[in-house]
């Protein structure tokens, strides 16, 4: 599935697939300097389930981290797992 939009307003931001107004998927995060910000929070609908869409959206912020020259820091569970489990492929964006 792709359909997945970025916006950052002040110093919160989301990574997220809309369907008909409604998001169905949300990854979000907070900015605590310009240079990095902490995802906290993930959330994909029930009817995505099973199909990797958290993947999909964390490999959208860490390919934005990259370009932006941003480090990630994670408090939401299923981000700080994913850190864990493969850290070499996250490094050079993990604070």
């Amino acid at each position: 599935m792709s359909g997945i939009t970025h916006e950052e307003q002040g110093h919160r931001g989301a990574f997220f697939i809309e369907r008909e107004g409604t998001r169905v998927a949300v990854m979000t995060y907070s900015r605590t300097s310009p240079t990095l910000v902490i995802i906290d929070h993930t959330e994909v609908s029930a009817e995505l389930g099973g199909q990797g869409i958290a993947h999909q959206l964390l490999e959208h912020a860490v390919g934005w981290a990259r370009e932006t020259d941003t480090k990630l820091l994670a408090t939401c569970p299923f981000a700080t797992k994913q850190f864990a489990k493969d850290p070499e492929k996250f490094r050079d964006v993990m604070a």
